[in-house]
């Protein structure tokens, strides 16, 4: 085995978890129970000691195709041979009841289409990262792993055997029509598993989960000319949000790498206070308001009971709302294609980061005018930071983009401090809620001119990364999103042309994709240089497409943007984090702020077009 491009896997998920299935029919990466649990598979981090489940069809010169289910998160991969043909049907199932047990279980059905096809199984757990050894336990209908507290069973009337080295390994020929069954899931009898799995169950259970995400996505209100690409990034979001809470995380993987074999390697299984406003305007673009008022609860119900008065907030937690997420290292794993090191927990949740108000405000905003409005409780822990913001704006912090090396006056963190005042003074109004309006209109409107004086640097006619520097930096594009400024004021203008130029010109684009900032090192003090930012590149598409207005060229423009850019997607039409230099998918694998973004931008430049006929 090797590993295999990150662009090479789809995922299936339940609302609790989710697992990457390769084309070569391997699932890599798989948490249980929920997405920031330890790893059961993680060959995608460590190709040997990181664990697999695999089912594929052997043979000379096959070939692999993946896709979903049409408007589903089923997967399929087929398997296309000299002398047959094979799927492979992997699912979870979704829409039942919480307490069944069918909805913790990984279902994967092999089929021959035609011809005869040998096939070939090995299931090897690594258990907590690895970490912990298991035992193994084959009985006539399957096989259980053993690990502490936790048992596993792999059902499936295919005999197994031991492959002495922790997991089980069969070959079995399927003639055309014929199929088997695997099902992963927790067992409560650790000594056997009582029956094989039932065909006319599991095709049951894929009805009924089909039927779910048909139901699920008929509510979607796009109708736009990128309606397959909206539908699978709402898909995919979907599959990123944890039911149970209505969080909502970044990506579901950990530390893959955004430098082949480099330190750039980040766990983003949690969730981002900044995410909160661009989840709430993407679901509720798309009509999904269930979802968008299910992440305002976890905001209320979970992450609020971390404020403090006179400190700042956190700036991620987990599913479940905690906010301590200590940093470890797993220095027995050489991480993807060597990419150490390979880390669980993030450090950054420590950070100071001061524009996560900005978006929260949005967010609630937003919540207000098309979900339900805000409660009085609410409002006072809201006018509380409001006060909080007015004292502290003024200070250096991370940023967006959270460096570790150093804290500035970074110019997307004094918009969005704009944004949180703005909205706070906007939904004072909407709902007659008292507030000192008069000081919180006077700190916002100090905010602006000190982005227009400071945040401005005259010799690069552009806004920069941060007061007094001369670096761009593309988080800038989103202050006519977020109302900031408009679209046509000329500074907005030349800055969207400084960003247009090619790196070797002082700008930040390559065809139709966007760099963060200019060659990291000089500026986040880490080795190498990453790939371009999928998220940068659809704000681009949007800051054009709301230009547009004052030149109408623009358009054109940033529709033939978007398109290049929706090329740069995989297969499935899913994003990682990042673009790297010869096309290739890099970093945590789907990333949901990509995903949001491409939703924005495809609304809006639709909306635009649909006024040019």
């Amino acid at each position: 085995m090797s590993y295999q491009p990150i662009e090479n896997y789809g995922i299936i998920g339940n609302m609790r978890t989710v697992a990457l299935v390769g084309m070569n029919g391997s699932i890599d990466w798989y948490c249980y129970p929920h997405f920031d649990s330890p790893s059961i598979f993680g060959a995608i981090l460590d190709d040997k000691k990181g664990g697999r489940f695999q089912i594929s069809a052997d043979g000379d010169g096959v070939r692999h195709k993946q896709f979903y289910w049409p408007s589903t998160n089923v997967l399929v991969t087929r398997f296309l041979l000299k002398d047959g043909i094979v799927e492979l049907e992997d699912f979870m199932p979704a829409g039942l009841p919480p307490d069944s047990p069918e909805y913790h279980h990984v279902y994967r059905r092999v089929r021959c289409v035609r011809g005869a096809v040998s096939i070939s199984v090995a299931c090897r757990p690594a258990f907590d990262y690895g970490r912990q050894s298991h035992e193994t336990l084959i009985s006539t209908n399957g096989v259980i792993f053993k690990a502490g507290n936790l048992t596993l069973a792999l059902s499936t009337a295919v005999p197994l055997s031991d492959d002495k080295q922790g997991g089980v390994s069969g070959e079995f020929v399927l003639n055309e029509g014929q199929s088997q069954v695997f099902i992963l899931g927790e067992n409560s009898d650790e000594s056997a598993i009582s029956s094989p799995p039932s065909e006319r169950n599991a095709e049951e259970l894929l009805r009924d989960t089909v039927k779910f995400w048909h139901d699920w996505l008929s509510a979607c209100t796009y109708h736009g000319r990128w309606r397959e690409q909206v539908h699978r990034s709402a898909l995919a979001l979907k599959l990123l949000t944890f039911e149970p809470t209505g969080a909502i995380i970044a990506a579901p993987t950990t530390s893959l790498p955004e430098v082949i074999g480099g330190v750039r390697n980040w766990d983003y299984r949690y969730t981002w206070m900044r995410d909160a406003a661009f989840t709430v305007y993407a679901f509720l673009r798309l009509g999904f308001r269930d979802e968008a008022a299910a992440f305002l609860g976890w905001i209320e119900n979970y992450a609020s009971k971390h404020a403090r008065r006179n400190a700042p907030s956190p700036v991620m937690y987990t599913i479940n709302g905690d906010n301590q997420l200590p940093e470890q290292t797993l220095d027995h794993w050489e991480g993807y294609r060597g990419s150490r090191p390979v880390r669980i927990g993030n450090a950054a949740a420590l950070q100071f980061q001061e524009d996560i108000y900005g978006e929260l405000m949005d967010a609630l905003y937003l919540s207000n005018k098309y979900v339900s409005p805000t409660s009085y409780d609410l409002w006072v822990k809201v006018r509380s930071r409001l006060e909080w913001i007015c004292e502290t704006w003024q200070l250096p912090d991370a940023g967006i983009w959270e460096m570790r090396n150093r804290q500035e006056h970074f110019v997307f963190s004094k918009v969005m401090n704009w944004v949180a005042l703005d909205r706070g003074i906007r939904l004072a109004d909407k709902r007659a809620l008292p507030g000192d309006r008069a000081k919180w209109l006077r700190e916002r409107d100090r905010i602006y001119e000190e982005v227009m004086s400071k945040g401005w640097n005259e010799k690069r006619k552009s806004f920069t990364q941060f007061y007094g520097s001369d670096d761009l930096d593309a988080s800038l594009l989103i202050m006519p999103l977020v109302f900031f400024m408009a679209p046509t004021d000329p500074r907005m203008l030349s800055t969207i042309d400084a960003i247009l130029k090619s790196p070797r010109e002082g700008g930040l684009v390559t065809d139709s994709l966007v760099r963060r900032y200019p060659p990291q090192p000089r500026i986040d003090g880490l080795p190498g240089e990453e790939g371009t930012f999928n998220m940068c590149s659809f704000w681009l598409v949007e800051a054009l497409t709301r230009a547009s207005l004052a030149d109408p060229e623009k358009l054109d423009q940033a529709r033939l943007l978007f398109e290049r850019v929706l090329g740069y997607a995989n297969h499935l039409g899913l994003y990682a984090e990042q673009t790297g230099p010869q096309g290739e998918a890099l970093g945590n694998f789907p990333q949901a702020f990509t995903h949001l973004a491409l939703i924005s931008a495809a609304f809006n430049l639709d909306r635009m077009l649909g006024s040019q006929v």
